[in-house]
């Protein structure tokens, strides 16, 4: 189920507020907890952690549909 651009917006707002707590993935773009050592989307393992580059992409993440698979799309 697609995540409607309010709730997408309001999580970004949160990660450009610790953008700390999060790095993005090299692979898909998504944006994963800090602790996380695979991208739960795509399996990824490479992560830029920069908080310039996680409130980019948190940015851009923000204000647009999602368009990523997630677990609930192949039940």
């Amino acid at each position: 189920m697609k995540e409607p651009l309010e709730d997408r917006a309001k999580k970004a707002a949160r990660i450009i507020a610790s953008p700390q707590e999060f790095k993005v993935c090299e692979s898909c773009g998504s944006i994963v907890a800090k602790k996380a050592v695979f991208c739960p989307n795509c399996n990824g393992y490479r992560f830029d952690g920069s908080k310039e580059m996680v409130i980019a992409q948190a940015e851009i993440l923000g204000k647009r549909e999602s368009t990523s698979i997630s677990q609930e799309d192949y039940l």
